[in-house]
């Protein structure tokens, strides 16, 4: 399956790292809740994370769900310890998209959790 970012240029790379219990949550919800998924991100009405299974996508949805940032190529070691972090690529798709970064980051971590918990995982 493609990717939605495949062919949407970007306006910058960035190195960054996933902290691990995002990283680990992310996991757990693709075995236990499937490999793509939907979260809306509040306080951000027009936002929406894409969780795919090699990408998570922020895409707009007041522009035809157009990416906006995303993180790729996570370096996964299989030394990697459940407490470290994995770094990865972010993609700026937007110049304003460095400002969502830590917004979207805590809201996938709380939102992963409460759906994990309802499922009883």
């Amino acid at each position: 399956m493609a990717s939605r970012i495949e062919g949407v240029p970007v306006i910058a790379k960035r190195r960054d790292r996933v902290p691990a219990r995002l990283y680990n949550l992310w996991r757990r919800s693709r075995m236990h809740l499937g490999v793509e998924q939907s979260l809306s991100l509040p306080g951000m009405k027009e936002m929406e994370l894409i969780l795919e299974a090699h990408a998570w996508v922020v895409v707009d949805h007041n522009r035809n769900q157009v990416p906006v940032l995303a993180w790729v190529d996570f370096q996964v070691s299989p030394q990697r310890g459940l407490h470290e972090s994995v770094p990865c690529t972010l993609n700026y798709y937007h110049f304003m998209a460095s400002s969502l970064r830590g917004k979207v980051v805590n809201a996938m971590g709380d939102e992963l959790e409460k759906r994990l918990k309802l499922a009883g995982w």
